[in-house]
């Protein structure tokens, strides 16, 4: 249990360094195109750059970086490894180098006889200065490129898939051999068990071997990605809403291809009603189609996101408030909002398969014909 505790505090004080180091490490020179914004008061500074670091936690990246140091001289050190950047220019074809060439959005990249800029994590199309021209509302109106970069999600994915790959590998090699689970399936074994006779059974029914594969991979995957999201280096995947969507929209696939003709007849013919009521069912039924899904996404990027910006907003509050108080107070609440993001980790991975499970299941209910009176 100590060693437990030390270890979480250790990923505390790594978030709360990395958040020092990048905090002194805000760029103080004005945006691409932009011209230099005037003087603004010390505590509306550490605002925005409390604010730019929060943001720049919760995006993709094109790099790893672990943290940003200072140097004397006032240049940046990034402490990480750059990540294959891949695009396609309608102009100019694809175009594959590493992100070190962007020099984290300070240098425009020549390629193919056009210029590109890093702004924002997003690619540009610019001019050989790497000029930036914004709209009214502050946002790029600059072309942009078909990204197709190996970016820091990405990165975990390909991580969590091979990690995945080799740990029920292996559990399946050593079953061979005897059902006694060793090693690795002495933890994952009750999970598997659990997703089965919890999840699988109660929701699905009998046709719930079909559903196995998916709802173990989606566990897995979820809740690997969830616990990746907790280290201090960024890794934000289920807080990302293309990843969310992915995941909902195979759940939806699954569920259409797979439905029975009682679950069609349920949502275009309601048996049992009048036919004026069957109208108006059907266009509600529809609907719910594409709600289901839709809650399934938005529930895990909003669960996930939301523990993210919490945890980094109190590390902020203490730089901001830069007392006694505050560097007591925020860190001990942090340390037990930390705990609880543990806990949300597991629970979102659960209401996501449960969930899951519970449309797979209405997609197999068959029509049970009521008695005669």
């Amino acid at each position: 249990m100590l060693k437990r505790v030390v270890l979480l505090i250790g990923f505390l004080s790594t978030f709360a360094t990395s958040f020092a180091q990048h905090e002194t490490a805000a760029a103080t020179a004005p945006a691409h195109g932009t011209e230099a914004a005037a003087p603004v008061s010390e505590d509306e500074k550490i605002k925005t750059e409390n604010k730019n670091f929060i943001d720049h936690h919760l995006l993709d990246g094109h790099s790893f970086d672990i943290m940003v140091a200072k140097n004397d001289d006032g240049t940046e050190t990034h402490i990480g490894f750059p990540l294959p950047v891949i695009f396609y220019d309608s102009a100019n074809g694809f175009h594959a180098f590493m992100s070190s060439e962007f020099h984290h959005g300070e240098k425009a990249v020549e390629s193919k006889g056009g210029h590109y800029t890093l702004f924002h994590e997003k690619i540009y199309k610019t001019d050989a200065n790497g000029t930036i021209n914004m709209d009214e509302n502050h946002h790029a109106t600059n072309e942009k490129v078909l990204d197709l970069s190996i970016t820091k999600s990405v990165l975990m994915i390909i991580i969590t898939g091979l990690l995945m790959l080799w740990i029920f590998g292996s559990m399946a090699r050593s079953y061979k051999n005897s059902l006694v689970p060793t090693g690795a399936g002495k933890i994952f074994e009750p999970l598997v068990l659990f997703v089965r006779d919890e999840i699988a059974k109660p929701n699905i029914g009998p046709k719930y071997k079909k559903y196995m594969s998916y709802l173990l991979t989606v566990f897995f995957f979820i809740l690997f990605l969830n616990v990746f999201g907790l280290m201090p280096f960024g890794i934000n995947v289920t807080g990302n809403l293309a990843i969310t969507f992915a995941l909902a929209l195979i759940t939806f696939f699954i569920t259409q291809f797979t439905a029975n003709k009682n679950y069609w007849q349920h949502i275009f013919w309601m048996p049992g009603l009048p036919w004026p009521m069957k109208i108006v069912m059907m266009p509600i039924e529809i609907v719910g189609l594409f709600i289901k899904p839709f809650s399934l996404l938005i529930r895990l990027f909003a669960n996930m996101s939301a523990g993210h910006i919490i945890i980094m907003s109190l590390i902020a509050l203490i730089y901001y408030f830069q007392n006694v108080i505050a560097g007591v107070a925020f860190p001990f609440l942090t340390f037990v909002l930390y705990l609880l993001e543990v806990l949300v980790a597991f629970l979102q991975a659960y209401i996501f398969t449960m969930l899951s499970a519970v449309y797979f299941g209405m997609a197999n209910e068959e029509h049970h014909h009521e008695e005669a009176h």
